[in-house]
């Protein structure tokens, strides 16, 4: 039996074929997109833990006047920084022009453009970094800015695999109530200002103000002053963050809120949280070891931003609910 396959049909195959390709690139250039970024987060915490801002001087794009500088570990690791960052600005990019070849999406649409243009304010916030020191505060906030960029890039990666596995993953199956919206919303604004706190810390050197883990310098309560003072608050507001997502997760499993997208993101957060406490203690047990501190400050940066990232899908996922019913 011969098959016959008019005009109109081949070019509707063609057209779906394309659009497949479209999708599997799209799909590996955000992901790209997402680890690159992180690579840019790390990569900046490891230049303010060696205290490598300065290693390329006041120039910028130039590293000390060069294109490609002498060999200093200082300017490597501040230079290598930048080239990563250039990177991430071009996968953002070109991930934004896929996500508008598919604007029927409005979700991975505002995702690409929130991380194309944090990719931009970073990049402008580190040459300013560069050629007019900031203040340690305002460095925090450079952080912050990355922590946002790299969130809207794990986040269209994960709404790509919701997306790939049924569209009722991206929906609920239930409506999540109003008060657990609000406080899932008020969680997403304190961790943020739980990670500030955190990368002031870094940026002032106070990370030594409490010796010790779970006391801080031997003390239930030590004296509040000097580094101790943000060191110490910042292990109280990691506890009281710890308490919420608790309360969220057993909340979420019990009333079934939020359908199966909000008890994942929900059991994520949980684990990432007990472990960010976990690397927070191994941390402070490696103050004394220069080598070991960068490790394992990094790999608290890592699960800081896995965690706020996952925080921010529930927030999100629980406004889609809210909103549906």
């Amino acid at each position: 039996m011969n098959v016959i396959i008019s005009s109109h049909d081949g070019l509707q195959l063609f057209r779906n074929w394309v659009m497949i390709v479209i999708s599997s690139r799209y799909r590996a250039v955000a992901t790209a997109s997402c680890i690159v970024m992180l690579l840019v987060l790390l990569a900046g915490a490891l230049v303010t833990n060696t205290n490598s801002g300065r290693g390329c001087g006041d120039d910028w794009p130039l590293c000390n006047g060069q294109f490609v500088p002498a060999y200093t570990l200082e300017s490597l690791i501040e230079y290598s920084h930048r080239l990563i960052s250039g990177l991430a600005g071009i996968l953002t990019l070109v991930t934004f022009l896929y996500a508008l070849i598919h604007k029927q999406y409005k979700e991975p649409l505002f995702y690409a453009s929130a991380a194309l243009a944090l990719t931009v304010v970073q990049a402008l916030m580190g040459a300013a970094a560069v050629m007019w020191p900031q203040s340690d505060a305002v460095m925090a906030i450079h952080f912050g800015i990355s922590l946002l960029a790299f969130a809207a890039t794990l986040l269209l990666v994960v709404w790509i695999h919701r997306f790939n596995k049924g569209r009722e993953m991206l929906g609920s199956a239930s409506a999540v109530p109003k008060r657990l919206h609000g406080l899932l919303l008020f969680t997403a604004i304190y961790s943020y200002c739980v990670v500030y706190l955190g990368a002031y810390i870094r940026h002032t050197d106070s990370s030594g103000g409490c010796i010790g883990w779970p006391l801080c310098n031997d003390q239930l309560v030590p004296k509040l002053e000097g580094a101790t003072l943000p060191v110490f608050l910042h292990r109280i507001a990691a506890v009281i963050l710890f308490i919420i997502i608790l309360y969220l997760y057993v909340t979420i499993r019990r009333i079934g809120a939020g359908g199966q997208a909000l008890r994942v993101s929900s059991a994520w957060t949980l684990g990432l949280v007990v472990a960010q406490i976990a690397s927070g203690a191994w941390l402070t047990l490696t103050l004394t070891n220069e080598d070991w501190f960068v490790f394992t400050s990094l790999l608290h940066n890592l699960i800081i931003s896995g965690l706020f990232t996952m925080i921010l899908d529930m927030v999100i996922r629980s406004w889609s609910a809210r909103r549906q019913f």
